[in-house]
């Protein structure tokens, strides 16, 4: 399992503003691009910001895919 401090990877779950969250749908050139549920698709300003809430695997178990 992954540590929350490890960097976000496509499918992540994670907080990118206290009590935000998106999912990373997507990395070019090392910036994660996220996505809110039912939102616009948008570069983050600040990766290096970004907590893992859920892995992809984590969501996957819990039967949360949007």
């Amino acid at each position: 399992m992954r540590n929350s401090s490890d960097r976000p990877r496509v499918g992540d779950e994670v907080e990118y503003a206290t009590g935000r969250r998106a999912i990373v749908t997507d990395i070019r050139d090392g910036i994660p691009y996220l996505r809110a549920a039912g939102g616009r698709l948008w570069p983050t300003d600040a990766p290096a910001t970004l907590k893992v809430m859920r892995t992809r695997e984590q969501r996957l178990a819990d039967g949360d895919v949007w």
